[in-house]
């Protein structure tokens, strides 16, 4: 009979043992664009978390006592790096977390920082601030997702993570990274082709946030971030201030000027009225759009940012 009871309980250990062992990975990914890249590698392998969602700015984040609960449990935490979450490392030390930490921008050479524009400083003291209230990036540009050719290093260094988390699903993971590669390969041959349409002269981006600048370095764009000073959350600009950003735009002779989806687009408007120049449909920049927007999925935003881009400089 003990003999017995003991086979039993050694049964219900073991069996318990598998259970926990086929139990999806804990992955918790800090922003949207970088959700969606996990959640295609990984399908229905993991229970992914994303911190950061749509339309919400990883600059400005709060992390929330639920957040450091969610990391406590996680078996695996994916970041982009290069000092995007800046809240990041705080958030994992009070959620005393102990699941490995991997960076997607592992690979990507990154593109220097700098206060600068078309070669020049900026005169307005505001834009040597940062570009977003609280925003402090390092040395290097985060931004890496906006170039189709880093996204498929991301979605390298994702799929090498969750083989190493989780060797049980190699064939999965492996298969579902060959497939979104070629998507995404596919998909920078079509924004090479739609770029290819923009005289030279006119390849300016006009922006209020300096997030294109591996766009610009992949597809051949110079990128302005003058108005970056001028983001609602910078403050109300003085009136001598809009009226040289104006004069610049005018000088610059360009079609149209870029919101994003993370600010509030008013004043961008009221400079664009002022300038006389197209103030674009809002691009996707550091976060994924509502889903059932164009821009819902990574590949979506890409595909919608470019055609958005092409449209108002060839008007």
């Amino acid at each position: 009979m003990k003999f017995r009871t003991f086979a039993l309980l050694l049964i219900s250990i073991l069996t318990w043992g598998m259970v926990r062992a086929q139990e999806p990975l804990n992955v918790v990914v800090t922003y949207s664009i970088l959700g969606d890249i996990v959640q295609n590698v990984a399908g229905d392998a993991v229970n992914l978390t994303v911190l950061v969602g749509a339309d919400s700015d990883s600059h400005t984040y709060e992390p929330s006592p639920q957040d450091a609960i969610t990391l406590s449990e996680a078996d695996l935490i994916i970041e982009n790096g290069l000092e995007f979450e800046t809240w990041l490392d705080d958030l994992v030390a009070a959620s005393q977390s102990g699941a490995p930490r991997v960076a997607v921008s592992e690979g990507i050479e990154p593109l220097e920082l700098s206060g600068e524009h078309d070669g020049e400083e900026h005169e307005n003291e505001a834009t040597a601030e940062a570009t977003h209230e609280g925003e402090e990036h390092g040395e290097y540009d985060p931004h890496i997702w906006h170039s189709a050719n880093n996204g498929i290093i991301m979605v390298e260094n994702v799929r090498v993570a969750l083989v190493a988390a989780d060797p049980a699903n190699e064939a999965t993971y492996n298969a579902n990274a060959e497939a979104y590669t070629a998507q995404l390969t596919e998909l920078n041959d079509y924004i090479a082709e739609q770029i290819a349409t923009i005289p030279q002269e006119q390849r300016v981006i006009f922006t209020s946030h300096d997030t294109f600048g591996y766009f610009g370095a992949e597809y051949g764009f110079v990128v302005d971030s003058a108005l970056e000073s001028f983001s609602t959350e910078t403050g109300d600009p003085s009136a001598a201030d809009i009226a040289a950003l104006i004069t610049e735009i005018q000088e610059l002779g360009i079609n149209a000027i870029f919101a994003e989806n993370v600010v509030n687009p008013d004043l961008m408007q009221q400079i664009a009225d002022n300038a006389g120049v197209i103030l674009a449909p809002t691009l996707y920049t550091d976060a994924l759009g509502a889903e059932g927007s164009a821009g819902a999925t990574y590949p979506g935003m890409l595909r919608y940012n470019v055609d958005t881009i092409v449209s108002a400089l060839t008007q």
